[in-house]
């Protein structure tokens, strides 16, 4: 089993790829200590017996074939847990559309909450997978026989796994639901890297100006620093940090070393004399450097009782209907409903309102009940 590496092999490859009516994809990388993963391997699928895998790390190789396929939209691209390996080619320009997540295909399908791989494999196509090769070093050559048949097992497995899984959420009249989904998955925002909106990704928890200037100043300078240094964020700055620098607006470097969740020694580092700078310039003038948030309503906690009745009814309705309850509607779903019948969240919306939502408002009207029979909860109507 030989990796491509060369030019040639890989538009002779992406040839047979583009006859596909889907492919299979799947991607090894590292990024324990940096912060850009490092792609080491790409894998991909025509079909269960045509299968390659290419060398990204191979001297003078053009990826350009391939990710011409990744950017052709008559060819659906079928990932497992898909989102770091978009997140990958999406820097490489080349978002992967249509898409199909086979992770979120099982939720919907009856197959548990982020059900794995492997257990959806061995569920599916009743076969074991071996794991050993998962966290070996894959940026190291030559890679051995155990790595590249483990790696390229991902794809041809999946590639046999789709047709069954896509039938089943057909049969039950799901897959509808799950190519809605895909939208999220390849919406380039998701993938934002820039650091000016690197603050958004966190909750502030005041909202004066000064505290948000700072807030978003730091925000900002750690995720241009990890970037520069490529280094994961939290080897610059904890996320805790960034809070507490904001609340206590330190233009000192010294000021650093009295924080309990900055690294000791960090006030006098480059990076302290950098960030004190960066405090400095955007604390002389708060106003101008502060997002213009609004303050969240203090509104009523949701009735607890309310909230449980709600997820008692979610159980009942995920387990009846052979559905993740993740899929349809989260915890903070349910106390927004439990507050608001007009709730605008997505358990409100499309299928989850067929299958959960209208039975949640018809619950706290009274106009249903939620009833033992034997293990099973059932609902039932109300006579008026």
């Amino acid at each position: 089993m030989t990796p491509i590496t060369t030019n040639d092999a890989l538009i002779a490859f992406c040839e047979r790829l583009a006859k596909a009516p889907y492919i299979t994809v799947d991607t090894e990388f590292m990024r324990e200590t940096t912060y850009w993963p490092k792609l080491c391997l790409i894998q991909a699928a025509a079909s269960p017996t045509d299968a390659a895998i290419i060398d990204p790390m191979a001297e003078g190789l053009d990826l350009e074939p391939f990710l011409d396929i990744l950017r052709d939209e008559s060819i659906l691209k079928v990932f497992h847990a898909a989102r770091q390996d978009v997140e990958i080619f999406n820097k490489l320009g080349a978002m992967p559309r249509p898409l199909f997540d086979t992770q979120v295909a099982a939720m919907a399908a009856g197959f548990g909450d982020q059900v794995s791989y492997e257990a959806l494999v061995r569920q599916m196509l009743r076969q074991e997978l071996d794991k050993g090769s998962r966290f070996t070093d894959w940026a190291r050559r030559p890679l051995s026989d155990a790595q590249l048949t483990y790696a390229l097992g991902d794809v041809t497995h999946l590639s046999a796994l789709y047709p069954k899984l896509r039938d089943r959420l057909q049969k039950e009249g799901r897959l509808d639901w799950v190519m809605s989904e895909m939208g999220a998955v390849t919406d380039p925002a998701l993938y934002d890297t820039s650091p000016e909106n690197a603050w958004k990704r966190l909750k502030p928890k005041k909202f004066n100006a000064k505290y948000l200037a700072a807030f978003v100043a730091v925000a900002v300078w750690r995720e241009r620093a990890a970037q520069e240094r490529d280094q994961p964020r939290g080897r610059i700055l904890k996320d805790e940090a960034i809070d507490e620098i904001a609340v206590q607006a330190p233009t000192d470097p010294d000021a650093f070393n009295r924080l309990r969740s900055v690294p000791k020694g960090f006030g006098g580092s480059r990076l302290g004399l950098e960030l004190a700078a960066e405090l400095k310039r955007v604390l002389a003038d708060p106003e101008a450097h502060a997002p213009k948030l609004e303050r969240p309503a203090h509104n009523q906690p949701a009735p607890p009782s309310v909230v449980e009745l709600l997820k008692v009814l979610l159980k009942a309705k995920s387990d009846n209907a052979g559905v993740a309850s993740k899929l349809i509607a989260t915890v903070s779903d349910l106390e927004k409903i439990a507050l608001n019948d007009n709730a605008d969240v997505e358990a409100m919306k499309g299928w989850r309102r067929q299958l959960f939502g209208e039975d949640a408002l018809k619950l706290k009207k009274g106009e249903i009940a939620l009833v033992l029979n034997g293990a099973r909860v059932e609902v039932v109507e109300i006579e008026g």
